[in-house]
């Protein structure tokens, strides 16, 4: 009886981590996407009419984009990532914000690639802090004996 209220409070605990991944992964990327915007606002544009909406809303779909599409092209780019040392890895996220770019057209543009490249850059490493959090709390769960 005890290995099962253990398992399911295991379960429980990792949904509440998959959900503080997601909340804070989107609010990171709501912040670094508005921010870029206003520090280089030639050349990330997020729509002034609801920013704060059009920012949330890219910042969404950058998160189901690394979700579904980001695996993808980083196996198709497994070469050119490979030869430039891992360099090439921050122009993915730059892809994907391209393609954010494409579905939101008109509120969320980018115009530049290098400083765009800079809020790829700052999501990826928001990213690997992110990930280490969650990966550090998981371990606990799975290295704790109730």
């Amino acid at each position: 009886m005890a290995l099962k209220t253990t398992s399911k409070k295991v379960k429980t605990t990792l949904f509440v981590y998959k959900i503080f991944d997601y909340i804070v992964k989107i609010t990171g990327y709501t912040l670094i996407l508005m921010g870029t915007s206003i520090v280089f606002e030639n050349t990330l544009y997020i729509d002034n009419t609801n920013y704060g909406l059009w920012g949330f809303l890219a910042a969404i779909l950058v998160y189901l984009l690394n979700k579904t599409i980001k695996p993808f092209l980083v196996w198709l780019t497994i070469p050119i990532t490979g030869l430039t040392m891992g360099l090439f890895y921050p122009f993915i996220n730059l892809i994907i914000l391209k393609i954010v770019s494409l579905i939101l057209a008109g509120h969320f543009e980018i115009y530049g690639i290098w400083f765009a490249l800079i809020a790829s850059v700052l999501i990826s490493v928001m990213n690997i802090i992110v990930d280490d959090i969650i990966d550090k709390g998981k371990a606990e769960i799975y290295g704790s004996s109730d």
